[in-house]
């Protein structure tokens, strides 16, 4: 992979990772029309996430930091007199991230032989792209959006973590799959948004470093520079990109999203069919 490419690649890391989307899909497409390159692969599309998670990290720095500290403060070995009440909105939040994580965990665990091969069937991504699309337009249409962060459930919180544990094959979109959910549960655009950035942190970064520590013909596949200038420039493209679309859910649809997953759907397929790319 040249810097060139990884710099490109990096770019739509970024846009795409946030948005519903699915970044995976983009990467899968993007590195198939580059000649020569094909497929970056799961180890590459995993390690370029660390960057848009770093953004996220630093963006919601002061929600989780305080977060972390709330939920620690409610653990049985805290002084009674000091101790924060399970029903603290903080401390229930860190138990919905970490009950939130383990599906995305579990299930990547138990289909990373599918992860790697099978899932990454352009056809598949293609289907998908429609499918998701769709519901996440009658999510945005039926959903009566009133619930706030404050009032999710754990058991919320680990519906919402199954939906994030379906972007495990490309085209579903981790963000689109979690903010479908979250407006089918009732909550506002930007909550379901909001709750999509906190639940990725730990799935992703833990994704990014095992993949990074695990696979070790990964640099040599990619080249270690590559990787890093991707990773680096996910991390700055992403970071505006989280700004920009917290403020747009506040005031309108996923519409343009919808819109455009369909139309990347038609594309994909046509690209396919005239063998401009291969499925695999």
């Amino acid at each position: 992979m040249s810097i060139l490419e990884a710099l490109f690649l990096g770019i739509v890391q970024g846009l795409t990772e946030f948005l519903p989307i699915s970044s995976s899909a983009h990467l899968r497409i993007v590195g198939g029309l580059f000649p020569g390159l094909g497929d970056p692969g799961v180890t590459f599309t995993a390690v370029t996430q660390i960057g848009t998670e770093t953004a996220v990290i630093i963006y919601f720095w002061q929600d989780i930091k305080r977060i972390i500290s709330s939920w620690f403060k409610a653990l049985p070995f805290v002084p009674a007199d000091k101790r924060l009440a399970t029903t603290n909105p903080d401390v229930r939040l860190g138990w919905i991230v970490i009950f939130g994580t383990l599906p995305i965990v579990v299930l990547g665990l138990l289909l990373e032989d599918y992860i790697d091969t099978v899932f990454r069937n352009l056809y598949i991504t293609a289907v998908l792209l429609a499918v998701f699309a769709i519901f996440l337009a009658l999510a945005d249409k039926f959903s009566s959006r009133r619930k706030e962060l404050a009032s999710m459930t754990i058991k919320d919180g680990i519906l919402l973590g199954f939906a994030q544990a379906m972007a495990l094959v490309p085209g579903v979109s981790r963000s689109g799959g979690t903010i479908t959910a979250g407006l089918m549960l009732g909550y506002t655009r930007e909550t379901a948004a909001r709750i999509s950035f906190l639940l990725a942190i730990p799935a992703i970064m833990g994704s990014g470093f095992y993949r990074l520590l695990s696979d070790s013909s990964a640099d040599t596949q990619v080249g270690a520079l590559p990787l890093l200038v991707a990773t680096v420039t996910a991390f700055v493209v992403g970071y505006a990109v989280i700004v920009w679309f917290l403020k747009l859910v506040q005031t309108k649809t996923y519409t343009v999203f919808v819109v455009y997953r369909l139309v990347l759907a038609g594309v994909l397929v046509a690209l396919l069919g005239f063998g401009l790319l291969s499925a695999y």
